[in-house]
């Protein structure tokens, strides 16, 4: 292998390591902060944390949407929501059976369904998702996290305050240092993942589809395989699903608000698949209100089959 080469595959590395501690630290000290200002613990993780898991993918197609790698800021989002549903549900439910909670199940599945396809009618109405989509897209994330914030009023979480782990100067720094990392390490996959492409004669979709998503989808699957370590399997599909919606709300609203997304056509069949997964895990739960082995093995077929044609189509 070319040295050029192998440095670009060095530099791919450490800046998924930039992105990853980089959003630990974010998430970190956010969250410290919340607790100093006395913020209920329920709200943080269903803002802060959420959106700290979806960093990485954010920093890349934000990154990649002002370098004109658009191609790159879509398939990104659409690979990490199909590693997702498919690598991160499908290996989890292989060790141990995976319990649906019934709002999970009730509410943001299904509302992780709408979204999807909701993204699809916009990239299909121009073969782009335009600044205007993408705005409409933010609007939806600010409704989402409200509506969540208000479904939770009433109950004890409410007003549950977790204890700051830092301190208030010490917190300052671990943001700071935690977005410099992002924008760092976003920075560093996106102009190596797309020298690897040229060098390889890859696409820029493949290498979003495959490298990109999977190493942004790192913080996910890492949390959803310690939730299960700890015996909160119940944890690990919340974490997917609000993770998804995140990935299509937040990260590829931002990145089309900022500079609108011209598509490629043969984007339709990935698309398509990521309709037909999110589909599928929904009918899965609802069977039985549950992921087994059986399913998770499903799944994780799918996934090696769609890499093996994403790879072939290139």
């Amino acid at each position: 292998m070319d040295a050029s080469i192998l440095l670009q595959f060095v530099l791919l590395i450490v800046g998924f390591v930039f992105l990853i501690k980089g959003s630990d630290l974010f998430v970190d000290g956010a969250s410290s902060i919340a607790s100093i200002l006395k913020i209920p613990t329920i709200i943080v993780g269903l803002t802060i944390v959420a959106l700290g898991t979806s960093a990485p993918e954010a920093a890349v197609s934000i990154t990649s949407s002002i370098a004109g790698n658009n191609a790159l800021a879509v398939s990104n989002v659409i690979g990490s929501n199909l590693f997702n549903l498919l690598m991160v549900i499908g290996v989890a439910a292989l060790l141990s059976d995976l319990l649906m909670e019934k709002s999970v199940l009730d509410k943001d599945l299904p509302f992780l369904v709408g979204i999807t396809l909701l993204l699809a009618a916009f990239i299909v109405i121009g073969w782009n998702v335009t600044q205007i989509e993408g705005i409409i897209l933010l609007v939806i994330m600010v409704g989402y996290i409200f509506y969540l914030i208000r479904s939770t009023k009433g109950s004890g979480a409410m007003n549950y305050v977790e204890k700051p782990k830092l301190t208030l100067p010490k917190s300052i720094i671990f943001i700071l240092i935690g977005i410099a990392g992002i924008v760092l390490g976003g920075n560093m996959v996106v102009n190596s993942a797309s020298d690897i492409a040229i060098a390889f004669g890859m696409s820029e979709t493949l290498v979003g589809l495959t490298i990109v998503a999977i190493g942004t989808s790192l913080p996910e699957l890492v949390t959803s395989l310690t939730a299960l370590k700890k015996g909160e399997n119940e944890l690990v599909i919340g974490n997917v699903i609000g993770s998804n919606i995140f990935n299509i709300l937040f990260v590829l609203g931002a990145s089309s608000a900022i500079k609108s997304i011209p598509l490629d056509s043969s984007m339709l069949i990935d698309v398509l698949f990521m309709i037909a997964v999110t589909v599928l895990c929904y009918i899965f739960g609802k069977t039985q209100e549950k992921y087994d082995k059986k399913e998770g093995a499903i799944l994780v077929a799918l996934f090696i089959g769609y890499m093996a044609f994403a790879i072939i189509r290139n």
